[in-house]
């Protein structure tokens, strides 16, 4: 074994916050992980990182393996903000109150599917869970109409656009896209709506929370991270976006598919195709749980895969590019949980 790697899998194994056993139940979920270090500069740091770590009370000691709770989907809704008020789904008026009153009468009392084959603490299939999360996004609305919002779906790695900031509009896109019985596809039969769709046109979307009036932990890491992210992304000849590339210009899914077997194959078409472009949309969002663990930092692929992160700091950022934005490896030592990772008998978040 050469001096590298064993040094990287002494600083695996004796790292505080994990232990092997959670790299041993990733593999064994079939879940694409690595053991590579999450850290990739020296430690003290070398490379002038800014830091909030010694600063800031983040909580060093709990073990952050399954504090996410599993969700059907969640939606990013436009705000072009970075903060908000504490319960962004209690604002009156907001798309994201009227989403969740759409949810709760709209949503059947159904029970999540249960599973002969139960994952490991922290993992979770989407077609296994009820909940719809509901965040507000830094991104701006696709539309000139300053009532209508452009809402980002996921793990689906859709965006739909045109919703208007209205209960009706809240149920239009509930019908059209979040019904825990609709898969990706959403509803194919003729729609009363106006809702345009896409597929999300990036190789990866990394969500960072930055919800100060929840907690001024992330609104801190946040921009430092975003700031990070990119110069590593860019440093490896991504390009990198911080807000949703408007897509009107181009041909929605309804006006290219009248049927659901071609809306099915031009969307996996499409999804498969976007790894190789080396394009990142990062957005900061609202609260999503875990504040004592910041930074936190999800990162979607267009397979569906949502990877969770805590304790994530600049230290942390450029072993994040290269194992999972760019190898599609999962790092167990800042891993919180995770929707969609497993993929038997594929080596990379990427793969279908």
């Amino acid at each position: 074994m050469s001096s590298s790697l064993a040094g990287k899998l002494r600083a695996f194994v004796f790292n505080p916050h994990n232990s092997p056993k959670v790299y041993q139940d990733l593999k064994a979920a079939d879940v694409p992980v690595t053991t590579a270090e999450c850290r990739s500069c020296a430690d003290p740091c070398d490379q002038d990182h800014d830091d909030f770590s010694s600063r800031l009370d983040i909580d060093l000691d709990s073990d952050m393996i399954g504090s996410v709770k599993p969700y059907r989907r969640q939606v990013v809704i436009s705000t072009g903000q970075t903060d908000w008020e504490k319960e962004v789904t209690e604002v009156e008026g907001t798309l994201a109150a009227l989403l969740m009153t759409a949810n709760s009468s709209l949503g059947t009392s159904k029970k999540p599917k249960s599973t002969n084959d139960p994952l490991p603490s922290g993992l979770f299939s989407h077609t296994n869970a009820g909940r719809l999360a509901i965040l507000n996004g830094s991104h701006r609305p696709f539309s000139r109409d300053e009532s209508e919002e452009t809402v980002i779906v996921l793990p689906d790695f859709m965006v739909v656009s045109g919703v208007p900031r209205t209960l009706t509009g809240a149920e239009a896109l509930w019908k059209a896209a979040l019904d825990p019985a609709l898969d990706r596809v959403g509803v194919t039969t003729t729609r009363s709506d106006n809702l345009s769709t896409w597929v999300l046109q990036y190789s990866c979307l990394i969500l960072l929370c930055s919800h100060k009036r929840r907690d001024k932990r992330c609104a801190i890491a946040a921009p430092m991270l975003e700031k990070t992210f990119q110069q590593y992304l860019e440093r490896e000849g991504w390009e990198v976006h911080t807000d949703l590339h408007d897509l009107t210009s181009e041909p929605s899914l309804e006006s290219q598919a009248t049927s659901t077997t071609e809306k099915e194959q031009l969307i996996e078409t499409q999804l498969k195709s976007l790894h190789a472009e080396h394009k990142a949309l990062i957005l900061k969002n609202s609260h999503v749980g875990g504040h004592k663990f910041a930074g936190n930092c999800i990162i979607y692929t267009p397979r569906g895969a949502g990877v969770w992160y805590g304790r994530v700091t600049p230290h942390e950022v450029e072993s994040i590019v290269k194992h999972t934005i760019i190898d599609g490896q999962v790092l167990p030592t800042i891993f919180r949980g995770g929707v969609d990772l497993a993929c038997r008998g594929k080596k990379t978040l990427y793969d279908w």
